[in-house]
């Protein structure tokens, strides 16, 4: 069992950034990416129709024996993770925006979050921001066309950075000093954002928690791989290949899938 892949999804290249912190922080453990690029982005869907997706992502990576299934989807994690562990044996690691370090750490009591639709209306977004909003001034921007523009090669262009300054003006009019990236995708964002926002504003990303959680979860079920092999790694994309190679540093092959 230790030595099965984990399998990890999200609605697009976007988790990317998530299957690196785990490659690693997790250097023995074999891993299967999926891409679902074809139906990104999942933050305008609603609810039905995300967890319609996940289930379909969840069972083709059960298919491929996973012992793990890391939700790499803010969107995905926040509206289907619940039902997906109440429906399947295998442990599941969801990632949602960090609130509550982000509304900890804050000298000026304001706080951005820049996320999906479907992520800022669902009901674990909401719960975890009224644990933590006590006193404190969070600001919510919906990221609307920032993931079409990264699944279509568009990162560093000039509408991408058009959009941020329109999403950041209201952030930074409240004086933010911590910004919270409530996407996966918008990792990939962090060059622009340090170019565009003053240095004492601190922008909190998830990946090296979710990679940290993924070893304690694989110990607590006594699966986690502690042969010292070459790992072997795969990435699947119902997209563009193309985008996904280019943002993998190394040689990996993707593979183009229909589903």
């Amino acid at each position: 069992m230790s030595t099965k892949p984990i399998g990890i999804f999200d609605s697009g290249v976007g988790g990317i950034s998530i299957w690196k912190e785990i490659h690693a922080f997790l250097p023995n453990e074999h891993t299967i990416y999926l891409a679902d690029s074809h139906n990104a982005p999942y933050g305008p869907k609603g609810k039905e129709r995300i967890t319609e997706l996940s289930i379909k992502n969840v069972e083709l990576l059960i298919a491929k024996d996973c012992k793990l299934i890391v939700v790499a989807c803010n969107t995905a994690t926040t509206n289907a993770i619940k039902y997906l562990r109440n429906n399947y044996k295998l442990p599941f690691i969801g990632i949602e925006p960090a609130i509550k370090p982000a509304a900890l750490k804050t000298k000026t009591k304001a706080v951005g979050i820049l996320a999906t639709k479907g992520t800022l209306a669902s009901d674990l977004f909401h719960k975890t921001s009224d644990l933590y909003n006590n006193g404190i001034n969070i600001i919510e921007q919906e990221g609307e066309g920032i993931v079409q523009l990264i699944e279509n090669g568009k990162l560093y262009s000039d509408e991408m950075k058009t959009l941020l300054n329109t999403y950041l003006k209201p952030m930074l009019e409240a004086d933010i000093d911590y910004l919270v990236l409530g996407c996966t995708h918008y990792s990939y964002l962090m060059p622009l954002l340090l170019d565009l926002l003053p240095n004492q504003i601190h922008i909190i990303d998830s990946g090296e928690a979710v990679a940290k959680q993924t070893k304690a979860i694989l110990e607590q079920n006594q699966i986690l791989n502690t042969i010292s092999i070459n790992p072997k790694v795969q990435f699947f994309s119902n997209g563009n290949p193309e985008v996904m190679q280019s943002l993998l540093e190394g040689d990996f092959d993707v593979k183009y899938l229909d589903f």
